[in-house]
């Protein structure tokens, strides 16, 4: 049974073990970069075309459009399933700039994040928030730890130590 470009481009990407191949991505980030380059400066928020021809325009393997895909798929506004893609496949995908920039962050993608093309779209000191305010979105602050003779924070109305201090102990 031949393979879908979603199973080709995960064995590329990801290999026999899903680890990454280090010159694969080398090839690929640039070409990802170049789409999304296109596609903030058209200033449309919008990528739309057959994924064959998409892939000529781009100088991409029609499976490194599917992993594209498969990559944006969670900022985009459309419902998008890349393991159903194939080369007949119309792509028509619009995007919030904000939500797409947040994505960016959220992945560590520093260098599509960090695109000169964002400064059409929002000025630094908005990017700069943006950023920051997705870093922290995912950082847990736990609170100071209460003393044992403390009053146990589950409300209780027990001390700690003979609370849910007995239980963590």
């Amino acid at each position: 049974m031949e393979k879908t470009l979603h199973e080709m481009w995960r064995k590329a990407a990801y290999g026999e073990q899903g680890t990454g191949d280090k010159k694969h991505w080398a090839v690929y980030m640039p070409l990802e970069q170049k789409i999304y380059e296109d596609m903030l400066a058209s200033k449309q928020c919008r990528l739309t075309g057959a994924l064959t021809d998409l892939a000529k325009q781009y100088n991409m393997k029609p499976e490194y459009v599917c992993g594209f895909l498969d990559g944006i798929k969670e900022a985009v506004n459309e419902e998008l399933e890349p393991e159903t893609v194939n080369e007949d496949y119309i792509v028509d995908i619009s995007f919030e700039p904000e939500r797409l920039f947040k994505k960016m962050v959220e992945y560590k993608a520093k260098h599509l994040y960090t695109l000169p093309q964002w400064d059409a779209y929002f000025d630094k000191e908005t990017q700069d928030r943006m950023i920051d305010e997705q870093k922290s979105s995912g950082t847990y602050v736990r609170g100071e730890k209460p003393g044992r003779n403390d009053p146990c924070p589950c409300g209780s109305g027990k001390k700690y130590k003979k609370c849910c201090g007995a239980l963590a102990g």
